[in-house]
């Protein structure tokens, strides 16, 4: 298989700055709700139900901007490329986080924080897409993790951003501030993605197959391997499985028409929606509402906020180490039934304690939280982005991302925007609902969802009964139906045999020669 060169690491860290900047600035408005400053410069009172309305309404509609921005990106990162996207999408971002940090009312506070969403919803839609089409297939799983890790560590930066910003002496910096530094992000995307390669799949689509091996060639490049085999029969693969799929429609209606794609796009959005529907949203933007509901005053809530997202920044970045091994399935199956676990005994743990003053009782509920919350980060939080971002074909994969997004931020809406008049109005009672929903998917998940790990981004479509034109040989330096390159047809070849690795006699088919 293709090596894990350092340039291919610092390309796939480097585009996770824009998972980075949606977390940074999707967390931040819930340090900024548990500032008092925040209430006093917008005349709201924090214990009201209109300001839980006002509250639920903002995040909504920078979840509704987002799923927009995620739709739009399917069509742009399709028409412009997958580079120039990125700098469009921080553009956008970088307006409507500046935008949305200089609010001077509610009105302005609640529109701004739409186009807010909408610029990040494009950025973070490009980052599983475009690491996807770079990482090698046995360690795809782990790159395409940071995906969910550059969000984490906004979270993570957001939280403790806030922490600070609450012993301001002044009580505008308290809130601003931290909604500010939201633009530092966008403006690293904007300097650096001129650095940033095109992703070689998208190049083959546009038949710039040379400037697809050039870029193939130099992230794959392996030392030991003078000729580059493991890159050439990728690139190989590409080409060809590319120009056949290219003659088939691939609209977003096309993706519900043709049935291995309505099978993918089905289980997408069944996936993001039993991911949310896991509790993540409802208990990540509001762990500073539930832990004043725990008896926690002052700045308490903010701090635990803070060790909340470092405890669950922490299983995002392990699950890197795992999802290749254990496989997407088995992170789901596994982690599903633990968070179902943890809401449970939240439930019961609140039922019982909150409104008292029982220490140990108040202090189990805020550890099963914290418990929920690597647990989430460790099987599923990446774990969902990974495996939405195989399944789909080249010609498609934008506008797939796309679909997958627009459910993540519906599947937002639906969560965030009662969060808060649940929290208050039935309490533990919520948890429940998503116990429910955990039951429901784990059986759901196990019946249905393929396991796309170890194999290339072309072989994946066979999961869904697509013809694969050519398959790599299990060492990845070969392809298997050689002698058929030039004859494929709408039926996988039925005689198959293994060819030697490239050691130097002659070239692999379809190389530009003045590459080779």
């Amino acid at each position: 298989m293709a090596r894990v060169t350092l340039y291919n690491k610092l390309i796939v860290a480097f585009v996770a700055l824009g998972s980075y900047s949606y977390g940074y600035s999707y967390a931040v408005f819930g340090t900024s709700i548990g500032m008092p400053g925040f209430f006093l410069y917008f005349d709201l009172d924090p214990d009201s139900s209109y300001t839980a309305g006002i509250i639920g309404t903002v995040n909504s509609l920078f979840a509704a901007g987002a799923a927009f921005g995620a739709i739009f990106q399917g069509w742009l990162a399709d028409w412009i490329g997958r580079k120039n996207s990125f700098a469009v999408a921080a553009l956008s971002s970088l307006v409507g986080s500046a935008l949305f940090a200089g609010s001077v009312d509610v009105p302005m506070l609640v529109v701004c924080r739409f186009i807010n969403g909408f610029g990040l919803g494009i950025l973070l839609s490009l980052v599983p897409l475009y690491i996807a089409e770079v990482a090698p297939p046995r360690h795809r799983g782990a790159m395409a993790s940071f995906t969910a890790v550059g969000f984490a560590g906004g979270y993570f930066i957001s939280a403790w951003v806030g922490y600070a910003c609450y012993f301001a002496k002044s009580l505008t910096v308290q809130w601003r501030l931290p909604l500010a530094l939201a633009v530092v992000g966008p403006i690293f995307v904007m300097a650096g993605v001129w650095w940033l390669p095109e992703s070689p799949r998208y190049l083959s689509w546009k038949n710039r197959n040379d400037e697809a091996w050039e870029i193939i060639r130099k992230i794959h490049h392996d030392p030991e391997d003078a000729h580059d085999s493991a890159a050439r029969a990728e690139y190989i693969q590409i080409v060809k499985q590319v120009e056949f799929d290219k003659t088939i429609s691939s609209g977003y209606i096309d993706m519900f028409r043709r049935p291995s794609w309505r099978k993918r796009s089905l289980l997408t959005i069944f996936l993001i929606f039993a991911m949310q529907s896991a509790g993540i949203l409802g208990i990540t933007n509001y762990v500073v509402l539930i832990c004043q509901s725990l008896d926690l005053t002052g700045s308490m809530p903010l701090l635990m906020y803070a060790l909340y997202v470092v405890v669950a920044v922490s299983g995002n970045c392990f699950n890197q180490f795992a999802i290749d091994r254990l496989g997407r399935r088995k992170m789901f199956l596994i982690g599903l039934p633990v968070t179902g676990g943890c809401l449970l005994a939240e439930a019961l743990l609140q039922r019982q304690y909150v409104g008292t003053d029982h220490k140990a009782g108040l202090g189990a509920a805020l550890f099963f939280v914290f418990l929920f919350g690597i647990c989430y980060g460790f099987f599923l939080d990446p774990t969902q982005f990974v495996w939405c971002s195989e399944v789909f074909p080249t010609t498609l994969r934008a506008k797939g991302l796309g679909l997958c997004f627009f459910t993540y931020f519906i599947g937002a809406i639906t969560y965030t925007t009662p969060a808060p008049t649940a929290f208050k109005n039935i309490g533990w009672k919520y948890y429940l609902v998503w116990v429910a929903c955990d039951v429901v998917s784990v059986v759901l998940v196990y019946f249905f969802l393929p396991e796309t790990a170890g194999l290339s981004l072309e072989e994946v479509g066979q999961l869904f009964g697509d013809t694969v034109v050519v398959h790599l040989t299990k060492d990845g330096h070969g392809l298997v139906e050689m002698d058929q390159l030039d004859k494929y047809d709408d039926k996988t070849p039925t005689e198959t045999r293994e060819i030697e690795r490239v050691e130097g006699e002659g070239e692999l088919h379809s190389i530009p020669k003045q590459s080779a």
